[in-house]
């Protein structure tokens, strides 16, 4: 979901129109609910000062509107949750939140995530497989990183075919 999209989202989950959340900015009276309106289509991005008010009057968190990124722990949950808002708008169900067992204590169990998507599953297979390969010595650090640069270019999908490029010494 866009930035716009996310305000949106929010305005309409604390029951605002975008006249109401205009005002509440401080935009004027006639121009409150069009201010709004091109924020939520698009057209304008809120900086970062005018975003973290949208956010306090929405009452949220200034994460949720965002766009996601892999800076902090923070961010990425906030990207798995865009993941899911956007499943909920195609109706669809991507992935599935699941426990595992714990590889040292059998009796506890992690949360982990379960992607159903075949080709994604495919790929993160083939990255484990190379993790894996990485570990016990089979390929070096430079050929993990090779593969991993120009992915997918170098997938081999898990030495099932030949890759588009050779990374392998």
């Amino acid at each position: 979901m866009t930035v716009g999209e996310r305000i949106k989202y929010a305005r309409k989950m604390r029951g605002l129109t975008q006249k109401e959340l205009g005002l509440r900015i401080g935009f004027d009276e006639n121009t409150a609910d069009v201010r709004v309106a091109q924020y939520e289509s698009g057209t304008r991005t809120p900086k970062l000062d005018m975003l973290t008010k949208i956010a306090d009057i929405l009452d949220v968190s200034i994460d949720s509107l965002r766009e996601p990124t892999l800076e902090d722990t923070t961010s990425f949950l906030h990207l798995l949750f865009n993941l899911e808002m956007e499943a909920d708008k195609r109706h669809t169900n991507n992935f599935s939140i699941v426990s595992v067992p714990d590889d040292t204590f059998k009796e506890q169990t992690h949360p982990a995530i379960q992607f159903h998507n075949h080709l994604l599953e495919e790929f993160l297979l083939e990255w484990q497989l190379r993790r894996i390969e990485l570990r016990n010595g089979t390929i070096t650090k430079e050929e993990y990183d090779e593969w991993m640069f120009n992915f997918p270019a170098t997938s081999d999908n898990c030495g099932k075919s030949e890759p588009e490029r050779k990374w392998r010494r």
